[in-house]
């Protein structure tokens, strides 16, 4: 009984929890603030949820859903153990009552309470898990008690309204939202689908956190909301996810590169220029010493091209800066490379493991087979994953036997220059977390002290003058992959200052939203699948993402010069893809590529597509109408600068077939004021297109406003177009048929 006496006594809470005489209260219990009132019954149910101002029932009722409980493993009490199935067992509160701002819970079976502390703000209610009281007869064994694996210390039955954002984890519509959010990066924060409503809930878990965690429940008007999470941020010291979403740079473009320096800086300023890109975004091995990952971790400059270091960058950023774009650091947190310090001569001992094996024979130097205790059954398999760490040594593996004696078979010892080392009978050791992507790097142990020397790197790198970063890699975590993606970002933004503007993320949790205010990018498609794979995947996203008060970045685009194998980057893609993005108020990002910029004909026509649509965001021209034409995957549409240099946006249409089928030329038909328009151009080259048109019914544009010459055969009554950069032709007496059918005819020569 004494940590019962302490306890109530520190939080002056009377002795009523003999677990054969719980107390519970006489009424229902109500939570309420100026916004909500929440009601939960005697027996521990959510009984209501209402928006006081319009007196509307957020629950759905009827459902018995109980408002706490509390998972373990087994039982372990063993009176329940012996009278019950020993398998995980969730269990539900069954009595409630309050004393000043705690809840104190009981729960049916097991013989402990919850203490559940209530914070009341005009803006939300917060629940945290403060303690727990046990009997100490209770728990006759020899364990820390209470027995649990996570407690549910918030959990209601929220009826669907007409978004859903999973990753915010709120409900809501134009009118109302209901939010359950992390006041802590412990939390762990999900929601249950069920038949017209979801359990929307917050956990702590033993193996992350148990006590102190919380999470808040915000109820309010949609027009509140992003106000109302921005003072839980204030008020708990959270990254300010909202201030992040509100900045107007979050919405801009960004320029990439993984190869720019001071020496080529001039060149890549001046493409970045004719793109219209307000930001900058430099991969690390711009100034770092890399051979892809393989030295990720170490964190050396490349001294070749920054004699300075730190220096050379921070007088670059500047530059950057100066010709009016922010800077941005992609990076990846989570990775070491299997070349780097802290693989080789030793492998590290913060690396982290898999499975773990125990060695039941001793290792010799020269022995080429492993026998352990355990079976390695299931094991990957996957080529260049295949890595014990042993000691200080890699060694890896042909395969295994899944029958006694279990042993390694094939085993090549000291790769990636590892030292050789031998190890007596009983060493415990471990399958190497190596990275899915390429193989070239390992994952590090979150629960170790290396992320956070790496965290410091990233960081002291970040100062020379970054705005906004990147967490790629974020998904090569240890488990619980809920806590540990987050944290790790966590790891460095907390270092970082400033702070970001906004971020990206490869990965992300709930805790993520607060720092990941940009939501993440797709890697590069190909030219011919580009426009097929902006519909499945970003344009796919990019709704859910809105209902999470998020954008998300439509790139990275790739860059191809046209050739044999691929017709290459194209004007009508990258409005494809840029358009979409303005349909969702997200942006693009392009990689930059200096000899694939230089050498593509093309480049004026493509960075000037991205010019216009960046002056539309910066703008914020286009009207909500707009943007539900745009969201029409099917339509492609095209942003014109009409003749008073002001935008027009008009639907296009391919012309498929050009000359026969010819992959040489693109052309687009359109209607605008009444006449009919075709914007064309040659993929690569400059040449000749002869087209059976009337010259009395076309005029040729190198832009919208000015015209120039037609060349034309009176004997054959057709013209011949310069085909090369875009231009355009302008119709009359003539229909969309006609046109088409003159285009597919058309005959391809050169100058």
């Amino acid at each position: 009984m004494k940590r019962l006496f302490v306890l109530l006594v520190a939080m002056n809470i009377l002795s009523f929890s003999c677990s054969n005489n719980k107390r519970e209260s006489k009424t229902d219990i109500v939570i309420e603030n100026e916004q909500v009132k929440l009601i939960i019954g005697t027996d521990g149910t959510a009984k209501s949820l209402v928006f006081k101002p319009t007196n509307e029932e957020c629950l759905r009722l009827g459902e018995n859903i109980s408002v706490f409980s509390v998972t373990q493993e087994r039982p372990y009490n063993n009176e329940v153990k012996l009278a019950h199935p020993n398998k995980k067992t969730t269990y539900w509160a069954d009595t409630i009552y309050r004393v000043d701002d705690n809840l104190i819970v009981g729960f049916e079976t097991i013989p402990y309470e919850a203490v559940i502390k209530v914070r009341i703000e005009s803006e939300y209610i917060r629940f945290s898990l403060e303690d727990f009281i046990v009997e100490e007869e209770d728990y006759r064994v020899n364990i820390t008690p209470p027995p649990v694996f996570e407690i549910c210390f918030l959990q209601l039955p929220v009826r669907n309204r007409d978004h859903f954002g999973e990753w915010l984890n709120v409900s809501w519509d134009d009118d109302l939202s209901i939010n359950i959010l992390g006041t802590d990066h412990y939390a762990r924060i999900d929601a249950e689908r069920r038949n017209g409503y979801r359990i929307m809930k917050a956990d702590a878990v033993k193996d992350v956190k148990l006590k102190g965690v919380g999470a808040a429940l915000i109820v309010c008007g949609t027009e509140n909301l992003l106000d109302n999470i921005a003072q839980v941020e204030e008020d708990y010291n959270l990254p300010e996810g909202v201030k992040s979403r509100r900045n107007e740079k979050t919405k801009f473009s960004y320029y990439w590169s993984g190869n720019v320096n001071p020496d080529n800086i001039d060149q890549h300023l001046k493409y970045a220029k004719m793109g219209g890109f307000r930001s900058f975004m430099l991969y690390y091995p711009s100034f770092i010493e890399s051979i892809g990952y393989r030295k990720l971790g170490d964190y050396d400059w490349n001294r070749s091209l920054y004699p300075n270091g730190k220096d050379d960058l921070k007088k670059m950023l500047n530059g950057i800066e100066d010709n009016g774009m922010i800077t941005g650091f992609h990076f990846l947190h989570t990775h070491i490379g299997r070349d780097s310090r802290y693989i080789t001569p030793e492998a590290d001992h913060r690396l982290n493991l898999l499975d773990m094996f125990t060695l039941a024979e001793s290792l010799g130097e020269n022995d080429s087979t492993i026998y352990v205790e355990e079976n390695p059954e299931g094991l990957t398999m996957a080529d260049k994953c295949r890595v014990l760490k042993i000691g200080t040594e890699l060694i890896s593996y042909k395969s295994y036997t899944t029958t006694r004696p279990y042993k390694f078979i094939g085993c090549i010892r000291g790769i990636d220059q590892t030292t050789v080392n031998s190890q007596p009978e009983g060493t415990i050791f471990g399958l190497l977390d190596v990275s899915e992507f390429g193989s070239t790097s390992v994952y590090l142990d979150q629960n170790s002290s290396l992320q956070d020397e790496i965290a410091e790197k990233i960081a002291d790198i970040y100062q020379a003058g970054f705005k906004f970063i990147y967490f790629d890699g974020s998904e090569g975590v240890n488990s619980p992959f809920w806590f540990h993606v987050s944290a790790a970002q966590y790891n460095v933004y907390r270092r970082l200052r400033p702070a970001p503007l906004f971020a990206e993320g490869a990965a992300k949790t709930h805790f993520s939203w607060h720092m990941v205010s940009g939501g993440n990018a797709f890697d590069v498609f190909k030219p011919e699948y580009l426009k097929e794979a902006i519909r499945k995947f970003p344009a796919e996203e990019a709704p859910r993402m809105k209902a999470d008060f998020t954008r998300v970045n439509f790139g990275w685009l790739g860059y191809w010069v046209p050739d044999e194998n691929t017709i290459g980057t194209q004007p009508d893609m990258l409005e494809y893809v840029t358009s979409r993005a303005a349909a969702w108020d997200c942006p693009v990002s392009i990689h930059a590529n200096l000899k694939k910029f230089d050498a593509h004909p093309r480049t004026p026509d493509n960075l000037e597509v991205l010019r216009r649509w960046e002056e539309v965001r910066a703008q914020n021209w286009l009207t909500d109408q707009q943007k539900q034409m745009l969201q029409n995957l099917e339509q492609e549409h095209i942003l014109l600068l009409n003749e008073q240099k002001e935008f027009e946006m008009v639907p296009y249409d391919q012309i498929m077939g050009v000359a026969n089928g010819s992959r040489e030329v693109r052309a687009f038909v359109f209607e605008r004021n009444g006449d009919l328009y075709v914007v064309y151009w040659h993929i690569s080259d400059i040449k000749k297109l002869e087209i059976s048109l009337n010259p009395e019914n076309v005029s040729v544009l190198e832009y919208l406003g000015q015209e120039i010459p037609l060349h034309s055969d009176p004997n054959r009554n057709s013209v011949v177009l310069p085909v090369g950069k875009r231009r355009f032709i302008k119709t009359s007496g003539l229909t969309k048929s006609d046109i088409l059918t003159a285009f597919k005819n058309a005959k391809i020569s050169d100058i």
